[in-house]
């Protein structure tokens, strides 16, 4: 596909709009009040004004940023209740995450819309039309009142929500930048600021097309550039971004599924079908998944609730279908399908790069070798935390040469092991005092005395001198020595400090030769 204007011609965004958003959520928590005159209502400016009303309100003649006075005149029998903008926020973030099960891409859009960038989503659920029609259908169950539109920008899909006929705005004869779809409406679609709105109406510029015969300049100079900005966001002409409420994964597949899934065979099938899509996916960009999750959404599911989700990683990158499904199968057993399965997503949340490969003799595709399967299998069924490996650290003191790390994670820059330095193959943490004889200050010990037992040396060498870096206070020089003892059994000792006359020196037993 080609740049510029045909990517945003491609562009479809979906505008959901919950125009009644605290009164409907009231009524989820008081079912019994849902169908009375219900207003929500505010303190502002010393009064109480209402802020959002229900249809029976509505309908009454009540409606936001009236006086409770002048509405309960209208409506005596008018119920109220206080209006908490942060617990509907909390509400609207959650409406956005569930409704990633249409796409990855959804944010919150103001105190009371969800923005969706659908491109390349609706034929997954029958069409614009049918996905709209679905995502309605599902609010209207749960108890919301929503009106939703799709058009090629951000702007026109949230004018044609809130001041259009709705539904998705067709693309023949310029889809939605065809003034016949913009133009009828108000000003105020163009989210300008009210005194803006105001002074173009003092003026006799009320809808978006009577804009269109002044001059850019002439407008831009009596209303400022923010009319023109609105404008042509709305027409196509500048890009307006929208960011997703969580990092969208780079790779990701789903499957709608046209019968709900309960069966542990019908659930393995359809991952194995994604595992392949997924892999085709990664492999042409040369790239191997790292951490992949798996989301399962049931025909069931609730606003309030998440989906399953099920996570695996691997120890370096992978792209094979069938090592990935025997990881997944460890965890298989944790869904729950309820009364079914109707959506499944996979995404590769973390990738790496991975090269193609000389496939192996034995069939091995991307050369794989059964050791990382094994750690894989072992670190997802144990946690990560479970396997894992010595890498080298920068320092010189053997206790903090070394670290802890995933059993394939790469070493630190920089970090070497001391291949020109015999080091034992387990240490005492911390190295624990010996009581030793040396015939000199700077000999080997010829004898030492460990937890109640006399070992004799027989063979011997060092010193080793090591020390703390330069900018630690908490260590003086150490000199090691390897000895043995008469009966074959290999020790790393070493003397603490420096030789001082009149003092004993101090040793200490730190590890041991295999």
């Amino acid at each position: 596909m080609g740049k510029g204007g045909a990517e945003r011609t491609a562009r479809r965004i979906l505008s959901l709009w919950l125009p009644r958003l605290p009164t409907d959520a009231y009524g989820r928590r008081h079912p019994e009040r849902r169908d009375h005159p219900l207003a929500a209502i505010l303190a502002e400016r010393g009064r109480l004004g209402v802020a959002a009303v229900n249809r029976a309100a509505a309908e009454a003649g009540v409606h936001p940023g009236m006086s409770l006075a002048d509405a309960r005149a209208i409506e005596p029998a008018l119920a109220v209740f206080d209006a908490e903008p942060e617990s509907d926020a909390r509400l609207l973030e959650r409406i956005a995450g569930w409704c990633t099960r249409y796409t990855p891409w959804t944010a919150p859009d103001g105190p009371d819309g969800v923005a969706l960038d659908i491109t390349g989503c609706a034929h997954l659920f029958g069409g614009e039309e049918a996905m709209a029609a679905d995502l309605t259908a599902r609010l209207t169950a749960a108890g919301f009142e929503s009106r939703i539109s799709v058009a090629d920008t951000p702007a026109a899909a949230w004018a044609l929500a809130r001041f259009g006929k709705g539904g998705p705005a067709k693309r023949e004869g310029g889809g939605n930048r065809d003034d016949s779809l913009l133009s009828p409406l108000p000003v105020a679609a163009l989210r300008l600021p009210a005194a803006t709105v105001e002074g173009l109406a003092a003026v006799g510029l009320r809808r978006i097309g009577d804009l269109h015969a002044l001059p850019r300049a002439t407008l831009a100079a009596r209303f400022g550039p923010e009319l023109l900005r609105r404008l042509d966001q709305a027409y196509g002409r500048l890009d307006e971004p929208l960011s997703p409420r969580l990092p969208v994964p780079p790779h990701s597949v789903r499957l709608a599924l046209p019968e709900p899934l309960t069966t542990a065979e019908a659930i393995a099938e359809a991952l194995r079908r994604l595992l392949a899509a997924l892999c085709a996916g990664l492999e042409n960009t040369g790239e191997g998944a790292r951490r992949l999750r798996l989301e399962l959404h049931r025909v069931d599911r609730r606003l309030e609730d998440a989906p399953q989700t099920l996570a695996i990683g691997t120890g370096h990158p992978v792209r094979r279908p069938d090592a990935l499904m025997r990881l997944f199968a460890q965890k298989l057993d944790r869904v729950e399908p309820g009364p079914g399965l109707e959506l499944m997503v996979l995404s590769a949340t973390e990738t790496g790069p991975l090269a193609a490969a000389q496939t192996a003799l034995d069939g091995d595709a991307d050369g794989q070798p059964e050791l990382g399967e094994l750690m894989d299998r072992l670190g997802n069924r144990l946690g990560e935390r479970a396997v894992l490996r010595l890498v080298p650290r920068q320092s010189w003191l053997p206790e903090r040469s070394v670290a802890p790390a995933p059993a394939f994670a790469a070493a630190p820059g920089g970090a070497l092991w001391p291949a020109d330095r015999p080091r034992p193959v387990r240490l005492l943490a911390p190295p624990e005092p010996i009581e030793a004889m040396a015939l000199l200050p700077d000999d080997p010990p010829v004898m030492f005395l460990w937890r109640g037992a006399r070992h004799r040396i027989r063979r011997a060498d060092g010193p080793e001198r090591i020390a703390a870096e330069w900018w630690r206070r908490d260590g003086e020089p150490r000199d090691y020595y390897r000895v043995e003892d008469e009966a074959g059994r290999r020790f790393w000792v070493f003397r603490q400090g420096l030789y001082r006359p009149g003092v004993a020196a101090l040793w200490f037993l730190h590890g041991f030769f295999g």
